[in-house]
């Protein structure tokens, strides 16, 4: 039997490198489900990082399918002020560095990083799963969030049409509903969503944590611009659908300074809410994020952690109920209070909004099938 040969080639990691167009600094390869974690090592052979970089293939999209048999997720969460959601899509190819719907990656046994952002699974029977789930005797109606994890007008739905085939079930059963999004698709569906709103049964919000385009650059790669969420605004208030402004995360010392500025600018175009939280890092979310920061805001990363601590008795992240996505302390309590403030300045919230429940109903059944009484 021979003997284990020792290589005397010194293997270093390789530190991640960042990827052009993509939130993410890494793939973030280490699932907290998965027995063995993996990592890019020099044998010596490689190019310098910088040439790497450059000759790098642009990481492609993938599209694959989501065999859910169920499409009304349910919560009983006494901090989110909805108890039923639908997502179109897992993953989400805008990329936004702060999204908390990055861990539940780690469940398909894939990278909260970049296969977040890369690998987008959608439930082609969404729209059936949904009409046989509104169509039950048993079901009562309460509020259903469209796109309460990730984007439901994400750049895939421009092929797929799933959210606007979800919405045409809501629209058929008069069902209230709210979508919360980022992009100027929506816009693409104001003839669904005008008419609804008319009757008190749909609102919209656009979230917006920057007006800066360099922090978004690197923040949101793919996200639209902010001056696009803007009009997205201008667009759907100009219909006749109400829009709140979700100032969200909040980032110590990247965007808060920017909350008035945001809220005025959401008001100029006809926004009438807003709601605000601030960063979750739950789970893989810590790494990643810290990864980023390091990456892009190296000379204040220390400072933003230092915060998030204060905001978060200590830790990056506390998950219990009522402190998540809002936080404790003093600095915690002036983040909220300026929100508070400038709302009142600028006009929002001033009336409570309630979408109309009573108007639910189940279509007729199919003509041609008879009925038994």
């Amino acid at each position: 039997m021979g003997l284990p040969v020792k290589s005397d080639i010194s293997e270093e990691i390789i530190p991640p490198q960042m990827r052009k167009g993509r939130g993410a600094v890494s793939s973030q390869a280490s699932s907290r489900f998965e027995r063995f974690t993996t990592h890019r090592v020099s044998d010596g052979w490689q190019r310098p990082p910088e040439e790497e970089v450059e000759d790098e293939k642009p990481l492609q999209t993938e599209l694959r399918l989501d065999s859910s048999r169920s499409i009304i997720a349910r919560n009983d969460s006494p901090d989110i002020g909805f108890s039923q959601s639908i997502n179109t899509y897992r993953g989400c190819e805008h990329g936004c560095i702060y999204c908390y719907a990055r861990p539940s990656h780690a469940y398909l046994g894939l990278s909260p990083g970049l296969d977040f952002e890369s690998k987008i699974y959608h439930k082609p029977n969404a729209p059936e799963l949904l009409r046989k789930e509104l169509s039950k005797p048993s079901y009562k109606p309460e509020l259903i969030v469209v796109g309460a994890n990730t984007d439901v007008y994400q750049p895939v739905e421009r092929k797929t049409q799933l959210t606007r085939e979800v919405i045409k079930v809501l629209a058929e059963f008069s069902h209230p509903f709210t979508i919360i999004t980022k992009s100027a698709l929506i816009l693409r569906d104001l003839d669904i969503l005008a008419p609804l709103a008319e009757r008190n049964l749909v609102c919209v919000a656009v979230t917006l944590g920057t007006l800066n385009p360099e922090t978004h650059r690197v923040m949101e790669p793919r996200a639209p611009r902010p001056d696009k969420r803007l009009a997205t605004m201008r667009g759907l208030a100009s219909a006749g659908v109400p829009v709140t402004i979700m100032t969200a995360p909040i980032i110590p010392a990247i965007n808060d300074h920017e909350i008035e500025d945001l809220l005025e600018a959401a008001r100029d175009v006809g926004a009438k809410h807003a709601g605000f939280t601030i960063l979750r890092l739950a789970w893989e979310l810590k790494d990643l994020f810290e990864e980023w920061l390091r990456a892009h805001f190296p000379d204040r990363a220390e400072h933003v952690l230092s915060l998030l601590r204060q905001i978060y008795g200590g830790k990056l992240y506390d998950a219990n109920w009522g402190v998540r996505g809002r936080g404790t302390g003093v600095y915690a309590k002036m983040l909220a209070q300026r929100h508070r403030l400038a709302c009142d300045k600028f006009g929002l919230n001033k009336e409570e909004r309630y979408l109309d429940h009573g108007q639910f109903k189940r279509p007729p059944a199919d003509v041609r099938q008879m009925e038994m009484f």
